[in-house]
């Protein structure tokens, strides 16, 4: 079975623009999924569609085997938890505690599940010290954090987020990419959009790259490697990859991500006298 499966998806504004053009896609369950494109290229209309938030006009969208409809999409934001890109359209409550829990009240758990997976969202993004805290005394980091701990309080077994590193200072980057780490450790499938190539090779599996609503390819992360695919979605190589575009015989090796950079500085200086000029 497939966490999701994109079957031929049209959708169409009320304007008659196309924001997603005939988009097919299958996304392995516990993967890790960086969904990279210039603005405009239907990321954030395509993450909408997997929570259910919009239904294709054609085509369909099925998540772990239940096809979404208007009358499944409630049971299906059950699976799947989305996190908006402004955590201040997410984040609303009087209290950092109050927030998390009101997802699973509206679920109608009892007070003590909601206490049970409030502890436990809260403590796996590390804000439980902050649960009596008024949202607007947070970070933006922090508020982030919250956000993602709302989903996760609801237990989705896909966690999907627009632009979780947007607006983040690299301490806050780090943090998130920790917490998302994590989370694929426990099990979940994690897709999130981003512009950030650099982040997308060291933390993905799978990269997904849009444009005009349109696929333009989808794999592993070998893929932001491929200069015709990178300058189609208006992106830039990653910067290890680009670095190592200057080094004699490896213009056409290039690394993908700091692992990558290590194998090869390892056999360079192995072979150091031939990098002698």
């Amino acid at each position: 079975m497939y966490a999701m499966e994109i079957n031929n998806v049209t959708y169409r504004y009320d304007s008659g623009v196309e924001a997603l053009k005939n988009l097919s896609l299958q996304i392995p369950l516990g993967a890790k999924v960086a969904l990279l494109g210039p603005n405009g290229a239907g990321k954030s209309t395509l993450l909408h569609h997997l929570n259910g938030l919009k239904v294709p006009d054609e085509g369909s969208i099925k998540i772990m085997g239940d096809q979404i409809t208007k009358k499944s999409a409630p049971a299906i934001r059950r699976k799947v938890g989305l996190v908006f890109q402004d955590p201040d359209d997410q984040v609303f409550s009087g209290t950092v505690w109050d927030d998390v829990a009101f997802g699973p009240r509206n679920l109608h758990m009892t007070e003590e599940e909601v206490e049970e997976v409030c502890h436990a969202a809260l403590g796996n993004v590390g804000m439980l010290e902050y649960k009596h805290t008024p949202p607007y005394q947070l970070s933006y980091g922090q508020k982030k954090r919250v956000a993602i701990a709302g989903i996760l309080s609801m237990r989705p077994d896909i966690v999907i987020l627009d632009e979780p590193m947007a607006f983040l200072d690299p301490a806050g980057q780090d943090e998130v990419a920790g917490l998302l780490q994590g989370l694929n450790y426990m099990g979940k499938t994690i897709l999130l959009s981003t512009h950030d190539v650099n982040f997308a090779a060291s933390w993905a599996d799978m990269v997904i790259l849009l444009k005009d609503g349109e696929l333009l390819t989808a794999g592993d992360i070998s893929l932001l490697i491929d200069e015709s695919y990178i300058k189609e979605a208006n992106l830039h190589l990653p910067i290890i990859a680009r670095t190592f575009k200057m080094v004699p015989d490896y213009a056409d090796a290039l690394p993908i991500n700091e692992q990558d950079a290590y194998r090869i500085l390892f056999k360079m200086f192995n072979e150091k006298d031939k990098y002698i000029y």
